[in-house]
C-alpha cells in the first residue's frame, strides 16, 4: 500500500434542502473548483457506475463497506479530491509518470489479493470508487507519494513523532491546495469539509426557494 493513502471518507446522505436564491453555484454544477466545474451530469453518471459496480460486487458475495444511500457524496468527494491532488502537483512542480501510477496500482492489487478480492471489487466495495475513475485514483495516490518524498527527502520517518510531523506537513499542503481551488459545492449535495477532505451535509435553511446557493459562505473554513 502506498505510504500516503487517499484520506477521504464516505460522506453522509443527501439532505433535502431549501436554500436561498443568491447563487454563485451555477445551475447544472455539482461543484465549482478553481475556475472549473463538476457537472451534475458527470456526478450522476459516476454514481450510476458505482451502483453498477456494487451490484456486481454483491453478485459475487462482496458487500460494499460504505454507507448505503450516500453514493452521491462519496463520488463527489472523489471528484473534488482528484482536483485537489492536481493542484498539489501544480503547486509543488510534481509530475508523475504512468510507471509511477502503475506502481501504485500494483500495490493496491496486492492489497486486494490479500483481502481475497480482485482490484475492481477492492476499490468499489472498499473505497466507493467507480471503476472508470481508477486511473485518476492511482495518479492522485502517486502524486501523494511524490509529495511525501519531497517533504521527507525520500526517507520515510522511522519514529511516530516523525510520521506525525510528516502527516501534518502533508495535510497542511493539501489544505492549501484545496483552499486555492475555492471549492464551492452545490448545497443539494452538501459542502466541503477541509479537515476531513469530504463532502458533508450543508446546514439547513428556512428559505423555501429551491435555487442552489453558494456554500463558500457557510462551508467549514480551511484550517490553513
Amino acid at each position: 500500500m502506498p505510504r500516503t493513502s487517499m484520506k477521504v471518507a464516505a460522506a453522509v446522505a443527501v439532505a433535502g434542502l431549501a436554500v436561498s436564491a443568491c447563487s454563485t453555484t451555477k445551475m447544472g454544477a455539482a461543484a465549482l473548483t478553481g475556475g472549473g466545474r463538476i457537472s451534475t451530469a458527470k456526478l450522476t453518471g459516476e454514481v450510476a457506475n458505482l451502483n453498477s459496480a456494487y451490484a456486481t460486487d454483491k453478485a459475487k458475495g462482496v458487500t460494499p463497506q460504505r454507507p448505503v444511500g450516500q453514493e452521491a457524496q462519496q463520488v463527489l468527494t472523489w471528484l473534488i479530491v482528484f482536483k485537489v491532488y492536481g493542484r498539489i502537483a501544480a503547486q509543488h512542480n510534481i509530475s508523475v509518470t504512468n510507471a509511477q501510477a502503475g506502481q501504485v496500482m500494483d500495490a493496491y492489487q496486492h492489497a486486494a489479493a490479500q483481502s481475497g478480492v480482485d482490484l475492481d471489487e477492492y476499490l468499489s466495495a472498499g473505497y466507493a470508487l467507480p471503476p472508470d475513475l481508477q486511473s485518476q485514483f492511482f495518479q492522485a495516490a502517486a502524486i501523494g507519494t511524490a509529495l511525501d518524498n519531497k517533504l521527507d527527502g525520500g526517507k520515510a520517518p522511522k519514529t511516530s513523532a516523525g510520521q506525525s510531523a510528516l502527516s501534518s506537513r502533508f495535510s497542511h499542503d493539501a489544505c492549501v491546495a484545496a483552499k486555492d481551488l475555492g471549492i464551492d459545492v452545490n448545497p443539494q449535495y452538501g459542502e466541503f469539509d477541509y479537515t476531513g477532505f469530504q463532502v458533508v451535509p450543508a446546514p439547513p435553511t428556512l428559505s423555501a426557494d429551491p435555487t442552489p446557493s453558494p456554500t463558500s459562505s457557510v462551508l467549514l473554513k480551511p484550517p490553513c
